[in-house]
């Protein structure tokens, strides 16, 4: 049974979604104490997270760096504030998608359960890939460089999945932005672009400076 923990302070919302979780077969859990979230996140371990933006203390922006230091759990952040800075600001901080409140329960079921299986149901398609003397493990989304291993976040390992499968060749924007959102999850060019540049970060840090090439006005390319 796959396990959600919720942090928001509106206990009539937070009831809410735990209901609607349960009549899907999923479990969850509200926070407690909001001094005290990432200990409740340790205890739990859970496969999902939704975070209210606004909490008390210390902002969903906070404990999201938090979770980040430690985990890859997914992250879907729910919030009233819709203005394109703090949904970019919400996907640059490692989230993996963003609801706008109020929203329908079908559509929070829909974003859960299609962020779990992208997540999860990878180790089906246990193999590798490689470019450049990089090698991208389809099973448990590492990659590996010059004898050090390294945790892709879901949507760095997405995005890298698709280049690594048509190297050589200019994958568009629109086939990313597909490849990271396979429902009606939320899809914007500056979203995407945070998350590029997210990838890139991660693989300099590894030594592979320059691994993806930017087509301007078409896409990406990662050339061998």
């Amino acid at each position: 049974m796959y396990k959600v923990f919720i942090v928001e302070d509106d206990r009539g919302i937070a009831e809410g979604i735990t209901s609607c979780l349960a009549n899907w077969g999923m479990e969850g859990r509200v926070v407690s104490d909001f001094m005290k979230v990432m200990d409740e996140v340790q205890e739990y371990e859970p496969h999902l997270i939704i975070l209210d933006i606004t909490l008390p203390y210390m902002g969903g922006y906070h404990w999201c760096q938090e979770i980040r230091k430690t985990s890859k759990v997914p992250i879907i952040f729910i919030s009233s504030a819709t203005d394109n800075m703090n949904i970019v600001m919400a996907i640059n901080m490692g989230a993996d998608d963003f609801i706008a409140k109020p929203f329908d329960q079908s559509v929070l079921i829909a974003k859960v359960t299609a962020l779990l299986r992208r997540t999860y149901d990878f180790s089906k398609d246990a193999g590798t890939l490689e470019a450049k003397g990089a090698v991208l493990n389809t099973g448990n989304n590492k990659l590996s460089y010059n004898g050090t291993e390294i945790d892709l976040a879901r949507n760095e390992y997405r995005i890298l999945l698709t280049l690594m499968q048509n190297k050589n060749k200019v994958v568009s924007r629109e086939k990313l932005m597909e490849a990271l959102w396979e429902t009606d999850c939320y899809v914007d060019e500056n979203t995407l672009t945070v998350n590029v540049g997210r990838l890139r970060k991660t693989l300099e840090s590894i030594g592979l400076k320059d691994f993806i090439k930017t087509k301007f006005g078409v896409g990406y390319i990662l050339e061998e």
